[in-house]
C-alpha cells in the first residue's frame, strides 16, 4: 500500500466526497501535509481515523 494518499484517493477509500476529506483536514481530524496546492495524507492517519471513529454495529 502507498505511504501517502491524495485527497481523491482518501475519498475513494472512505467512500465519501472530496469535500468531506477537506473538512476532516480543516477541523484537524485527519492530519495532512500540504504539497504545492494539494494535500497528502499518510495511510496510517487514515487507518487511525477509521479506528478512532468506528462504532460497533449491533445486530437488530
Amino acid at each position: 500500500m502507498k505511504t501517502l494518499m491524495t485527497v481523491s484517493e482518501v475519498a475513494t477509500h472512505l467512500r465519501v466526497s472530496k469535500m468531506t476529506v477537506y473538512r476532516l483536514i480543516k477541523v484537524g481530524q485527519l492530519p495532512a501535509v500540504r504539497v504545492g496546492r494539494g494535500y497528502r495524507i499518510k495511510t496510517q492517519a487514515v487507518d487511525r481515523y477509521l479506528s478512532k471513529e468506528s462504532t460497533p454495529v449491533r445486530g437488530g
